[in-house]
Protein backbone atom coordinates (compact mmCIF):
# COMPACT_ATOMS: atom_id res chain seq x y z
CA UNK A 1 0.00 0.00 0.00
CA UNK A 2 1.45 3.47 -1.27
CA UNK A 3 0.19 5.68 1.56
CA UNK A 4 0.69 9.86 1.56
CA UNK A 5 -1.39 12.07 4.36
CA UNK A 6 -0.77 15.67 4.90
CA UNK A 7 -2.02 17.00 8.30
CA UNK A 8 -2.28 20.74 8.76
CA UNK A 9 -2.10 22.42 11.95
CA UNK A 10 -3.39 20.57 15.33
CA UNK A 11 -5.19 17.93 14.51
CA UNK A 12 -7.74 16.52 16.95
CA UNK A 13 -9.54 13.17 16.57
CA UNK A 14 -11.61 10.76 18.61
CA UNK A 15 -8.88 8.61 20.72
CA UNK A 16 -10.29 5.54 22.37
CA UNK A 17 -7.79 3.14 24.17
CA UNK A 18 -8.50 -0.70 24.64
CA UNK A 19 -12.36 -0.55 23.81
CA UNK A 20 -12.30 2.70 22.19
CA UNK A 21 -12.35 3.78 18.95
CA UNK A 22 -10.32 6.63 16.63
CA UNK A 23 -12.52 7.48 13.50
CA UNK A 24 -10.08 10.27 11.25
CA UNK A 25 -12.07 10.94 8.33
CA UNK A 26 -10.74 14.77 7.37
CA UNK A 27 -6.83 13.64 5.57
CA UNK A 28 -6.06 15.52 2.76
CA UNK A 29 -4.25 14.05 -0.49
CA UNK A 30 -2.84 17.36 -1.44
CA UNK A 31 0.81 18.35 -2.95
CA UNK A 32 3.80 19.48 -1.05
CA UNK A 33 3.81 22.36 -3.23
CA UNK A 34 0.36 23.31 -4.98
CA UNK A 35 -0.77 22.83 -8.17
CA UNK A 36 -0.39 25.56 -10.65
CA UNK A 37 -3.93 27.39 -10.98
CA UNK A 38 -3.66 29.90 -13.28
CA UNK A 39 -5.04 29.35 -16.74
CA UNK A 40 -2.71 29.12 -20.26
CA UNK A 41 -4.90 29.81 -22.74
CA UNK A 42 -3.50 29.33 -26.54
CA UNK A 43 -3.34 32.70 -27.82
CA UNK A 44 -6.24 32.18 -29.91
CA UNK A 45 -8.20 31.56 -27.27
CA UNK A 46 -6.51 34.05 -24.74
CA UNK A 47 -6.81 37.12 -26.87
CA UNK A 48 -10.54 36.26 -27.93
CA UNK A 49 -11.88 35.58 -24.01
CA UNK A 50 -9.32 38.03 -21.82
CA UNK A 51 -11.67 40.88 -22.28
CA UNK A 52 -14.63 38.85 -21.27
CA UNK A 53 -13.02 37.32 -18.27
CA UNK A 54 -14.99 38.58 -14.90
CA UNK A 55 -12.39 37.35 -12.32
CA UNK A 56 -12.47 41.11 -9.94
CA UNK A 57 -9.10 42.76 -9.32
CA UNK A 58 -9.65 42.14 -5.91
CA UNK A 59 -9.88 38.27 -6.35
CA UNK A 60 -7.26 37.35 -8.53
CA UNK A 61 -6.22 33.44 -8.51
CA UNK A 62 -3.53 32.28 -6.68
CA UNK A 63 -2.38 28.45 -5.89
CA UNK A 64 -3.09 28.50 -2.37
CA UNK A 65 -6.12 30.34 -2.67
CA UNK A 66 -7.70 28.18 -5.27
CA UNK A 67 -6.11 25.20 -2.96
CA UNK A 68 -8.12 26.23 -0.19
CA UNK A 69 -11.41 26.79 -2.41
CA UNK A 70 -10.67 23.32 -3.78
CA UNK A 71 -10.87 21.35 -0.26
CA UNK A 72 -13.85 23.98 0.92
CA UNK A 73 -15.55 22.84 -2.86
CA UNK A 74 -15.51 19.22 -2.08
CA UNK A 75 -16.29 19.48 1.87
CA UNK A 76 -19.50 18.01 2.97
CA UNK A 77 -18.65 19.64 6.36
CA UNK A 78 -20.60 22.67 4.60
CA UNK A 79 -23.71 21.29 4.85
CA UNK A 80 -26.16 20.86 7.95
CA UNK A 81 -25.89 17.45 8.55
CA UNK A 82 -22.77 17.00 6.87
CA UNK A 83 -23.53 15.00 3.72
CA UNK A 84 -23.29 17.23 0.38
CA UNK A 85 -20.52 19.26 -1.01
CA UNK A 86 -20.55 21.43 -3.57
CA UNK A 87 -19.52 18.65 -5.84
CA UNK A 88 -22.01 16.79 -5.26
CA UNK A 89 -24.02 19.05 -7.65
CA UNK A 90 -21.20 19.67 -9.53
CA UNK A 91 -19.41 16.72 -10.34
CA UNK A 92 -15.95 16.76 -11.56
CA UNK A 93 -17.01 13.26 -13.90
CA UNK A 94 -19.93 15.20 -15.23
CA UNK A 95 -18.58 18.01 -16.80
CA UNK A 96 -18.78 19.97 -13.18
CA UNK A 97 -22.52 19.86 -13.70
CA UNK A 98 -25.09 16.97 -12.40
CA UNK A 99 -26.55 14.23 -14.64
CA UNK A 100 -29.86 14.37 -12.32
CA UNK A 101 -32.76 16.34 -14.11
CA UNK A 102 -33.06 18.49 -10.41
CA UNK A 103 -30.09 18.25 -7.99
CA UNK A 104 -30.62 16.14 -4.54
CA UNK A 105 -30.01 18.36 -1.25
CA UNK A 106 -29.26 17.55 2.15
CA UNK A 107 -32.28 16.08 3.43
CA UNK A 108 -33.49 14.32 0.08
CA UNK A 109 -35.16 17.96 -1.43
CA UNK A 110 -34.62 18.43 -4.72
CA UNK A 111 -33.55 21.57 -6.15
CA UNK A 112 -35.95 24.25 -8.52
CA UNK A 113 -33.74 24.01 -11.17
CA UNK A 114 -30.81 21.97 -12.73
CA UNK A 115 -27.42 21.77 -11.65
CA UNK A 116 -25.72 24.56 -14.17
CA UNK A 117 -22.05 23.40 -14.94
CA UNK A 118 -19.37 25.90 -13.66
CA UNK A 119 -17.12 25.15 -16.11
CA UNK A 120 -15.86 28.30 -18.06
CA UNK A 121 -17.49 30.62 -15.47
CA UNK A 122 -15.01 33.33 -15.64
CA UNK A 123 -15.86 33.88 -19.11
CA UNK A 124 -19.25 34.86 -18.44
CA UNK A 125 -18.91 38.74 -19.35
CA UNK A 126 -21.88 40.10 -17.34
CA UNK A 127 -20.39 38.34 -14.16
CA UNK A 128 -23.65 37.37 -12.81
CA UNK A 129 -24.59 34.04 -11.81
CA UNK A 130 -27.62 30.94 -11.52
CA UNK A 131 -30.04 30.77 -14.30
CA UNK A 132 -31.82 33.98 -13.18
CA UNK A 133 -28.68 35.89 -12.88
CA UNK A 134 -29.69 37.07 -8.81
CA UNK A 135 -25.96 36.72 -7.89
CA UNK A 136 -24.15 39.50 -9.21
CA UNK A 137 -20.49 37.99 -8.65
CA UNK A 138 -19.29 34.75 -8.33
CA UNK A 139 -18.27 35.54 -4.84
CA UNK A 140 -21.90 36.27 -4.07
CA UNK A 141 -23.21 33.22 -5.85
CA UNK A 142 -20.40 30.41 -3.74
CA UNK A 143 -22.26 31.27 -0.67
CA UNK A 144 -25.62 31.13 -1.46
CA UNK A 145 -26.28 27.22 -1.85
CA UNK A 146 -24.47 26.65 1.74
CA UNK A 147 -27.29 28.79 2.99
CA UNK A 148 -30.06 27.31 0.48
CA UNK A 149 -33.14 25.22 2.61
CA UNK A 150 -33.14 22.42 0.38
CA UNK A 151 -29.50 22.36 -0.56
CA UNK A 152 -26.49 22.51 1.81
CA UNK A 153 -29.04 23.95 5.02
CA UNK A 154 -26.59 26.03 7.01
CA UNK A 155 -26.97 29.55 7.91
CA UNK A 156 -24.70 32.68 7.38
CA UNK A 157 -23.26 32.44 10.88
CA UNK A 158 -22.59 28.90 10.65
CA UNK A 159 -20.49 28.90 7.48
CA UNK A 160 -17.28 30.29 9.24
CA UNK A 161 -17.98 28.12 12.51
CA UNK A 162 -18.18 25.04 10.50
CA UNK A 163 -15.11 26.10 8.54
CA UNK A 164 -13.32 26.65 11.61
CA UNK A 165 -14.26 23.54 13.38
CA UNK A 166 -12.21 21.66 10.68
CA UNK A 167 -8.68 21.54 12.07
CA UNK A 168 -7.01 21.25 8.68
CA UNK A 169 -8.21 24.61 7.18
CA UNK A 170 -5.93 26.80 9.69
CA UNK A 171 -2.86 25.99 7.43
CA UNK A 172 -5.09 26.25 4.28
CA UNK A 173 -5.76 29.75 5.39
CA UNK A 174 -2.88 30.91 6.50
CA UNK A 175 -0.89 30.04 2.97
CA UNK A 176 -3.80 31.58 1.01
CA UNK A 177 -4.42 34.75 3.16
CA UNK A 178 -1.47 35.37 5.23
CA UNK A 179 -3.05 34.43 8.45
CA UNK A 180 -5.58 31.89 9.88
CA UNK A 181 -8.39 34.32 9.99
CA UNK A 182 -11.41 32.15 8.99
CA UNK A 183 -14.65 34.72 7.51
CA UNK A 184 -17.19 34.32 5.14
CA UNK A 185 -15.65 36.59 2.62
CA UNK A 186 -12.34 35.03 2.88
CA UNK A 187 -14.17 31.61 1.97
CA UNK A 188 -16.72 32.95 -0.74
CA UNK A 189 -12.89 34.50 -2.47
CA UNK A 190 -11.25 30.61 -2.01
CA UNK A 191 -14.41 29.14 -3.75
CA UNK A 192 -14.81 31.24 -6.68
CA UNK A 193 -10.38 31.17 -7.17
CA UNK A 194 -11.35 27.37 -7.56
CA UNK A 195 -14.58 27.76 -9.54
CA UNK A 196 -13.32 30.56 -11.65
CA UNK A 197 -9.27 27.80 -12.43
CA UNK A 198 -12.27 25.19 -14.03
CA UNK A 199 -11.37 25.72 -17.55
CA UNK A 200 -11.97 23.62 -20.59
CA UNK A 201 -9.51 24.58 -23.56
CA UNK A 202 -7.64 20.68 -24.41
CA UNK A 203 -10.66 19.35 -26.51
CA UNK A 204 -10.37 17.88 -30.68
CA UNK A 205 -11.76 21.74 -31.25
CA UNK A 206 -9.14 23.06 -29.92
CA UNK A 207 -6.54 21.30 -31.96
CA UNK A 208 -7.87 22.16 -35.22
CA UNK A 209 -8.74 26.04 -34.17
CA UNK A 210 -5.12 26.75 -33.42
CA UNK A 211 -3.76 25.24 -36.91
CA UNK A 212 -6.35 28.10 -38.72
CA UNK A 213 -6.68 31.39 -38.64
CA UNK A 214 -10.57 31.81 -37.93
CA UNK A 215 -12.99 29.02 -37.01
CA UNK A 216 -14.96 29.15 -40.33
CA UNK A 217 -12.26 27.37 -41.92
CA UNK A 218 -11.77 23.68 -42.31
CA UNK A 219 -10.33 21.77 -39.64
CA UNK A 220 -7.47 19.61 -40.60
CA UNK A 221 -8.08 17.18 -38.11
CA UNK A 222 -12.16 17.11 -38.23
CA UNK A 223 -14.12 14.45 -40.03
CA UNK A 224 -16.01 16.01 -43.13
CA UNK A 225 -19.59 15.13 -40.96
CA UNK A 226 -17.48 17.35 -37.94
CA UNK A 227 -16.49 19.99 -40.83
CA UNK A 228 -20.36 20.26 -41.30
CA UNK A 229 -21.68 20.78 -38.14
CA UNK A 230 -19.05 23.15 -37.12
CA UNK A 231 -20.01 25.31 -40.36
CA UNK A 232 -23.92 25.23 -39.62
CA UNK A 233 -22.93 26.37 -36.10
CA UNK A 234 -21.33 29.25 -37.39
CA UNK A 235 -23.59 30.38 -40.00
CA UNK A 236 -25.86 32.90 -39.64
CA UNK A 237 -29.86 31.56 -39.80
CA UNK A 238 -30.18 33.90 -43.29
CA UNK A 239 -27.44 32.34 -44.68
CA UNK A 240 -28.52 29.08 -44.29
CA UNK A 241 -27.08 27.62 -40.90
CA UNK A 242 -28.36 27.24 -37.40
CA UNK A 243 -27.06 30.68 -35.87
CA UNK A 244 -25.39 28.79 -32.97
CA UNK A 245 -22.75 31.50 -32.18
CA UNK A 246 -25.06 34.13 -32.25
CA UNK A 247 -26.01 32.54 -28.23
CA UNK A 248 -23.02 30.39 -27.37
CA UNK A 249 -19.91 33.21 -29.33
CA UNK A 250 -16.25 33.67 -28.44
CA UNK A 251 -13.89 30.32 -27.82
CA UNK A 252 -15.33 30.04 -24.88
CA UNK A 253 -18.81 29.25 -26.02
CA UNK A 254 -21.17 31.61 -24.37
CA UNK A 255 -23.86 34.34 -24.34
CA UNK A 256 -22.98 37.49 -23.49
CA UNK A 257 -26.33 37.99 -22.03
CA UNK A 258 -29.59 36.06 -21.07
CA UNK A 259 -31.72 34.78 -23.34
CA UNK A 260 -35.49 33.25 -23.97
CA UNK A 261 -34.86 30.12 -26.38
CA UNK A 262 -38.66 29.43 -26.53
CA UNK A 263 -39.01 26.16 -24.92
CA UNK A 264 -42.14 27.32 -23.46
CA UNK A 265 -44.92 29.26 -25.03
CA UNK A 266 -45.51 31.17 -21.58
CA UNK A 267 -43.68 31.44 -18.26
CA UNK A 268 -46.00 30.56 -15.76
CA UNK A 269 -43.79 28.80 -12.65
CA UNK A 270 -40.50 29.80 -13.32
CA UNK A 271 -39.90 33.62 -14.33
CA UNK A 272 -36.32 33.31 -14.67
CA UNK A 273 -34.35 36.24 -14.99
CA UNK A 274 -37.52 38.55 -15.32
CA UNK A 275 -38.78 37.25 -11.80
CA UNK A 276 -35.62 38.29 -9.35
CA UNK A 277 -36.70 41.54 -8.10
CA UNK A 278 -37.00 44.26 -9.59
CA UNK A 279 -39.44 42.53 -11.61
CA UNK A 280 -38.97 43.23 -15.04
CA UNK A 281 -41.63 41.79 -17.72
CA UNK A 282 -39.20 42.05 -21.02
CA UNK A 283 -37.61 39.69 -19.48
CA UNK A 284 -39.75 36.86 -17.86
CA UNK A 285 -38.94 33.35 -19.60
CA UNK A 286 -34.91 34.82 -20.04
CA UNK A 287 -32.07 32.41 -18.72
CA UNK A 288 -28.25 32.40 -18.54
CA UNK A 289 -26.61 30.62 -21.28
CA UNK A 290 -23.63 28.98 -19.69
CA UNK A 291 -21.11 27.71 -22.06
CA UNK A 292 -21.59 24.89 -24.13
CA UNK A 293 -17.91 23.29 -23.84
CA UNK A 294 -17.80 19.60 -22.84
CA UNK A 295 -22.07 19.34 -23.14
CA UNK A 296 -21.03 16.19 -24.04
CA UNK A 297 -20.58 15.41 -20.65
CA UNK A 298 -23.13 18.22 -18.93
CA UNK A 299 -26.78 16.56 -19.79
CA UNK A 300 -29.39 16.91 -19.36
CA UNK A 301 -30.06 20.45 -20.55
CA UNK A 302 -32.02 23.60 -20.04
CA UNK A 303 -32.80 24.76 -16.75
CA UNK A 304 -35.31 22.93 -16.21
CA UNK A 305 -33.01 19.39 -17.45
CA UNK A 306 -35.83 18.84 -19.94
CA UNK A 307 -33.65 16.99 -22.69
CA UNK A 308 -31.47 14.46 -22.11
CA UNK A 309 -29.53 14.32 -25.20
CA UNK A 310 -27.72 16.71 -27.14
CA UNK A 311 -29.98 15.30 -30.33
CA UNK A 312 -33.00 16.71 -28.46
CA UNK A 313 -31.36 20.19 -28.03
CA UNK A 314 -31.01 20.37 -31.50
CA UNK A 315 -34.70 19.39 -32.94
CA UNK A 316 -36.26 22.02 -30.43
CA UNK A 317 -34.10 24.64 -32.40
CA UNK A 318 -34.81 22.96 -35.79
CA UNK A 319 -38.67 22.68 -35.37
CA UNK A 320 -40.02 22.98 -31.86
CA UNK A 321 -39.24 26.88 -30.86
CA UNK A 322 -42.14 28.22 -29.51
CA UNK A 323 -43.38 31.56 -29.58
CA UNK A 324 -42.82 33.02 -26.16
CA UNK A 325 -43.79 36.78 -25.98
CA UNK A 326 -40.37 37.50 -24.94
CA UNK A 327 -38.51 35.03 -27.53
CA UNK A 328 -35.05 36.37 -28.23
CA UNK A 329 -35.01 38.32 -31.56
CA UNK A 330 -32.07 35.84 -33.05
CA UNK A 331 -34.43 33.48 -32.59
CA UNK A 332 -37.17 35.00 -34.99
CA UNK A 333 -37.93 35.33 -38.57
CA UNK A 334 -38.44 38.48 -40.66
CA UNK A 335 -42.08 38.36 -39.78
CA UNK A 336 -41.59 38.13 -35.59
CA UNK A 337 -42.68 34.59 -35.33
CA UNK A 338 -40.73 31.18 -34.43
CA UNK A 339 -37.86 30.01 -36.60
CA UNK A 340 -37.72 26.58 -38.35
CA UNK A 341 -34.38 25.50 -39.49
CA UNK A 342 -35.87 22.43 -41.22
CA UNK A 343 -32.45 20.79 -41.07
CA UNK A 344 -32.09 17.11 -42.21
CA UNK A 345 -31.42 14.58 -40.76
CA UNK A 346 -28.02 14.20 -41.87
CA UNK A 347 -27.40 18.02 -40.84
CA UNK A 348 -28.97 17.06 -37.58
CA UNK A 349 -26.67 14.79 -36.89
CA UNK A 350 -23.47 16.74 -37.59
CA UNK A 351 -24.24 19.38 -35.77
CA UNK A 352 -24.27 17.07 -33.15
CA UNK A 353 -20.69 15.47 -34.26
CA UNK A 354 -19.74 19.27 -33.76
CA UNK A 355 -20.50 19.83 -30.62
CA UNK A 356 -18.77 16.90 -29.62
CA UNK A 357 -15.61 17.94 -30.38
CA UNK A 358 -15.54 20.81 -27.60
CA UNK A 359 -15.07 17.68 -24.88
CA UNK A 360 -12.52 18.42 -23.28
CA UNK A 361 -11.41 14.84 -21.36
CA UNK A 362 -8.78 16.33 -18.91
CA UNK A 363 -11.44 18.57 -17.52
CA UNK A 364 -13.00 15.19 -15.79
CA UNK A 365 -9.63 13.74 -14.67
CA UNK A 366 -7.38 16.69 -13.97
CA UNK A 367 -5.97 16.56 -10.27
CA UNK A 368 -5.78 20.18 -9.44
CA UNK A 369 -9.96 19.95 -9.87
CA UNK A 370 -10.04 16.43 -8.18
CA UNK A 371 -11.65 15.41 -4.34
CA UNK A 372 -9.12 15.93 -2.17
CA UNK A 373 -10.25 13.82 0.27
CA UNK A 374 -8.96 10.52 1.40
CA UNK A 375 -11.74 8.12 0.57
CA UNK A 376 -10.02 4.45 1.50
CA UNK A 377 -11.08 3.21 4.86
CA UNK A 378 -9.07 0.71 6.58
CA UNK A 379 -9.32 -0.88 10.00
CA UNK A 380 -6.67 -2.04 12.39
CA UNK A 381 -5.66 -2.92 15.95
CA UNK A 382 -2.14 -1.58 17.15
CA UNK A 383 -0.46 -1.99 20.20
CA UNK A 384 2.40 0.13 21.81
CA UNK A 385 4.96 -1.66 22.66
CA UNK A 386 8.47 0.60 22.72
CA UNK A 387 7.67 3.05 25.89
CA UNK A 388 5.83 6.30 26.21
CA UNK A 389 5.63 8.91 24.33
CA UNK A 390 4.27 12.43 24.15
CA UNK A 391 4.01 14.53 20.89
CA UNK A 392 1.83 17.10 19.13
CA UNK A 393 0.45 15.56 15.74
CA UNK A 394 1.90 12.08 16.52
CA UNK A 395 1.28 9.13 13.82
CA UNK A 396 0.88 5.52 15.08
CA UNK A 397 2.49 3.30 12.14
CA UNK A 398 1.45 0.06 12.56
CA UNK A 399 3.58 -2.30 9.77
CA UNK A 400 3.51 -5.75 10.21
CA UNK A 401 3.95 -7.24 13.75
CA UNK A 402 5.53 -4.14 15.24
CA UNK A 403 4.42 -0.82 16.05
CA UNK A 404 6.09 2.30 15.25
CA UNK A 405 5.45 6.11 16.62
CA UNK A 406 6.79 8.70 14.61
CA UNK A 407 5.89 12.28 14.57
CA UNK A 408 5.58 14.93 12.14
CA UNK A 409 3.28 16.45 9.47
CA UNK A 410 4.05 14.02 6.35
CA UNK A 411 4.13 9.99 6.85
CA UNK A 412 5.07 8.34 3.52
CA UNK A 413 4.82 4.42 3.82
CA UNK A 414 5.69 1.79 1.04
CA UNK A 415 3.32 -0.42 3.38
CA UNK A 416 1.39 0.06 7.08
CA UNK A 417 -1.62 1.61 8.06
CA UNK A 418 -1.59 5.20 9.83
CA UNK A 419 -3.76 7.19 11.98
CA UNK A 420 -3.19 10.29 13.66
CA UNK A 421 -3.68 10.66 17.71
CA UNK A 422 -4.43 13.78 19.21
CA UNK A 423 -1.96 16.23 20.28
CA UNK A 424 -0.36 16.19 23.57
CA UNK A 425 -1.53 12.39 23.89
CA UNK A 426 0.52 9.78 26.14
CA UNK A 427 0.62 6.44 25.21
CA UNK A 428 2.17 4.16 27.12
CA UNK A 429 3.42 0.74 26.66
CA UNK A 430 0.94 -2.45 26.71
CA UNK A 431 -1.75 0.17 25.33
CA UNK A 432 -4.06 -1.50 22.54
CA UNK A 433 -5.55 0.84 19.95
CA UNK A 434 -8.24 -0.65 17.37
CA UNK A 435 -9.06 2.32 14.86
CA UNK A 436 -11.12 2.62 11.75
CA UNK A 437 -9.14 5.51 8.91
CA UNK A 438 -9.07 6.90 5.88
CA UNK A 439 -6.13 6.90 3.71
CA UNK A 440 -5.24 8.14 0.21
CA UNK A 441 -3.68 5.78 -1.79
Amino acid sequence: MNLKKLLFGSVIFFLFVASKTITTTDYLNLPATPYEYSVSLPNYYANNVNPIDNTPATNPITNHGATLGRVLFYDKNLSINRTVSCASCHKQSEGFSDSRTLSIGFAGGTTDRHGMTVLNARYYQRGRFFWDERAATLEDQVLQPLQNTVEMGLTAAQISERVSEQPYYNQLFINAFGDNSITNDRISKALAQFVRSIVSYQSKYDIGRAAVNNPNQPFANFTAQENQGKQLFFTPIPQGGGGCAGCHGTEAFVSARPENNGIDLTSTTDLGVGGVAPIRPNLIGHFKNSSIRNIELTAPYMHDGRFTTLEQVVEHYNSGIQAHPNLSGILKDANGNPIRLNFSTAQKNALVAFMRTLTDNSVATEARWSNPFCQTNLSFTGTINSGGFQSSNAILVQDGSSTQVQSGSTVNLVSGKAIILNPSFEAKTGSVFKAQISTCQ
